[in-house]
């Protein structure tokens, strides 16, 4: 593990290690002398039928998956997939996926195909020809070509098969709602590896008048601490820890109180520091800081229909309301200028990572669900947009097609693309009929909607594939059409589902159903927004025929793409997460299975060509905390191909988003970056994203002042430059900041 640095080769010379110390730990008859491939391979078989007899027997596995074909399963293991897997990769299967088997002692019950085996077993159970179909999806997932969600590789086959990622729920006026769903539907959700983001903008806030008492209430914020320590006393499935967001839309009179729920100061009976926080932003509220406008804060109490509502039809309503504060006609309000609640909300993102920015309306305007209700709040990672209403819970199975595994001759493979969605897409409907559902109202939506999310990872590592930089037009170009190419058959995928299965349920008169399809929808938010959004509206490939196709069969699944975080099934691929670029070319990683060096394999790769790959070099971009920019003897070409993260200007982020995203039905888990310390430069950034059409960001990453700890386990540089420890001066900032940047937590 320590020489992963000197040779990314390392890395697969450790996960072969980690193997043998699986099958050790798993009692089998193995020593370095009989570890040989012809041996494994009948090890794998006898473990397979076994384990899987004694997790039926003992109630860990579904009963129906005793009645698989053991020994055609058997056959179909292919051992040496496992030299797929690095170093990491292998270490975080063996700690956090492979099923134990507690009552005898934590026993292990599965090796890493076996594991993947399980999986492809459980999204298989209720097919008709169910044995052809697990080897379909285990071939899938075993090579790495794409991967479902954390949720569904911990419990699918499992007897809690909670495959589900994402849960997006609402509350009502009452202290009977706050109550079911902040304790009893979250904690539910959370023992089973949900993810949860919860709207609270229906909630009275601050003095606003309880009717049956008489007495004034105190807002969201205590309750909001409630759900807090809901979170911290759930750890998900035993392997994750519990997760939440709350949702507010930012004409809440609460809001101010909301933006501070992250700071580590003030009272901390109403701080959440345990608990994700996001902003849902109507457009009325960009336009009106850019006019340097007013803004007035009520309660929806008073105002409950402003949540109900969005587009032209929310600026009538809201211009109603404040025609009505200023008449007198409105118990509860506050008047300010837009700019001034703005600044505020960037001087808290940028503190704290939280609010997180989500525009309300482009979720709305783009959905294809308009005809049934409105989207009231993302997710908990912001790229699910579903409806939800208090009957209604929106759930949604997630999986990641992983793009640098499609690389045939420096391209991608093209029918090895469409045939992964196809499969991708039965394996993604196939989690709706056998998930566990925690509440009855996640499985009502589910079952009413069948919503999917399918996404990509290791996008950067493609880019490095065909030799393109990041911060390229053609990397525009490339995120444009391999979007285009993912959203055509992702679409596809689901009308042949509909052929086999049926439409789902709320089909009739959705967008779908209108002929719509998603790249339509900029058009749709342009004549809402009155003002154009500067993306390409054409494609290259034929829509007429899926739009003929949608009309003819019409669709399974409501929605089909959202692109999610991948930052752990990323690790088990070896691929760089989901969009993002890769954050340094060399860094230590902590997650909850330790420490381990990453390695930008493909810098190395081409230093080693350029005959620069030596430990001096290694020593250099160290002390250079991964960076090679101010090395001198890297070429230029090099150092342009290998920016990381931060030395990528964010509307390259920004541009590639809004590109990709006029493809999606769903949206996209976009973290943004900033190393700097404008105020200013963060607003605009914001601004940019609003003004490009993005539906949703996520954690905005800043770089603390004091530089990033460096990758030690062999450097020692005689006479390294000290590291500036003193944040540097705060320059063109209209915000007085109360804190030095710090790089938001992950």
């Amino acid at each position: 593990r320590s020489m992963v640095e000197n040779d990314p080769a390392y890395s697969y010379v450790a996960a072969r290690l980690v193997r043998y110390n699986i099958f050790k730990e798993s009692q089998l008859p193995v020593n370095h002398d009989t570890f040989t491939p012809a041996n494994i391979s009948k090890i794998y078989k006898d473990f397979f039928k076994a384990s899987v007899v004694e997790a039926v027997n003992d109630k860990i596995y579904d009963e129906r998956m005793a009645t698989f074909d053991l020994e055609k399963l058997a056959e179909a293991l292919r051992p040496e997939r496992d030299e797929l897997f690095q170093y990491l990769g292998m270490q975080v299967v063996q700690e956090r996926y492979l099923m134990r088997n507690i009552q005898k002692k934590k026993k292990l019950l599965e090796l890493p195909q076996t594991f993947w085996m399980r999986v492809a077993m459980g999204l298989a159970i209720t097919e008709t020809n169910k044995n052809e179909k697990a080897i379909e999806f285990y071939n899938l997932m075993s090579q790495l070509l794409l991967i479902p969600s954390t949720p569904t590789l911990f419990q699918s086959g499992t007897t809690y098969p909670q495959m589900s990622s994402c849960y997006l729920n609402t509350i009502d006026d009452s202290l009977e709602s706050l109550a079911k769903v902040t304790y009893a539907d979250n904690a539910q959700m959370s023992k089973y590896s949900g993810g949860i983001a919860t709207d609270w903008s229906y909630v009275r806030g601050m003095c606003a008048i309880v009717k049956k008492t008489q007495i004034e209430s105190n807002g969201i914020i205590p309750f909001m601490k409630v759900s807090n320590d809901v979170t911290v006393a759930i750890n998900r499935s035993g392997r994750r820890r519990g997760a939440v967001c709350a949702y507010l839309e930012t004409w809440h009179i609460d809001m101010e109180d909301f933006l501070d729920l992250r700071k580590n100061t003030g009272d901390e009976r109403r701080r959440t520091h345990d608990m994700n926080t996001a902003n849902w932003i109507p457009d009325l509220f960009m336009e009106r800081v850019k006019q340097n406008g007013d803004w007035t804060l009520f309660s929806p109490d008073e105002t409950r229909d402003l949540h109900d509502t969005y587009g032209k039809k929310f600026k009538e309503l809201y211009e109603k309301y404040e025609f009505m504060a200023e008449n007198g006609q409105v118990r509860i309000f506050k008047k300010m200028k837009a700019v001034d609640l703005y600044k505020k909300m960037i001087m808290m993102i940028f503190e704290t990572g939280h609010p997180w920015f989500t525009f309300k309306d482009p979720c709305n305007i783009r959905s294809p669900q308009d005809h049934v209700g409105v989207i009231h709040n993302s997710n908990l990672c912001t790229e699910i947009t579903l409806n939800n209403n208090f009957e209604e819970t929106a759930v949604c199975n997630l999986s990641s097609i992983n793009l640098p595994r499609h690389f045939v001759n420096g391209k991608i493979d093209l029918k090895l693309m469409e045939s992964t969605i196809k499969t991708a897409m039965r394996m993604l409907d196939n989690v709706i009929d056998s998930n566990l559902y925690p509440t009855i109202e996640g499985k009502t939506s589910n079952f009413r909607h069948r919503p999917v999310g399918l996404g990509i990872m290791g996008f950067h590592d493609a880019l490095y594939e065909l030799g393109i930089n990041f911060d390229s037009p053609e990397a525009l170009r490339f995120a444009d059409e391999n979007q285009e190419f993912i959203s055509y058959h992702a679409i596809l995928g689901s009308v042949e589902l509909a052929k086999e299965r049926g439409v789902y349920s709320t089909f009739k008169n959705s967008k779908w159903d209108r002929g719509i399809m998603p790249v339509d929808t900029l058009a749709l938010l342009e004549a809402e927004r009155g003002s154009q959004i500067p993306v390409p509206k054409t494609g290259k490939m034929d829509w007429n025929f899926v739009r003929q196709q949608v009309k003819m069969f019409g669709m399974r699944n409501s929605n089909t793409m959202a692109i999610a975080p991948t930052a752990t099934i990323s690790n088990i691929a070896g691929s760089s997460p989901c969009i993002e670029a890769y954050y340094k070319n060399i860094y230590v990683k902590s997650n909850m299975s330790g420490e381990f060096t990453m390695v930008n394999d493909y810098l190395v790769a081409d230093l080693k060509k350029l005959g620069l790959w030596n430990t001096d070099m290694l020593a250099e971009i160290k002390q250079a905390e991964g960076s090679v920019q101010n090395i001198a003897s890297v070429p230029q070409e090099i150092k342009a191909k290998y920016k990381e993260t931060f030395e990528i200007d964010s509307k390259v982020f920004i541009n590639l988003a809004a590109f990709r995203g006029k493809w999606i039905d769903q949206s996209q888990s976009l973290n943004l970056f900033y190393k700097g310390t404008s105020g200013k430069d963060i607003a605009d950034m914001y601004m940019y994203a609003y003004d490009m059409g993005l539906k949703t960001t996520y954690y905005l990453r800043t770089l603390a002042a004091s530089g990033v700890e460096k990758a030690t386990t062999s450097l020692k540089t005689a006479a390294a430059a000290p590291v500036q420890s003193t944040p540097a001066p705060v320059t063109d900032q209209p915000i007085p900041f109360s804190a030095a940047p710090s790089t938001s937590p992950s």
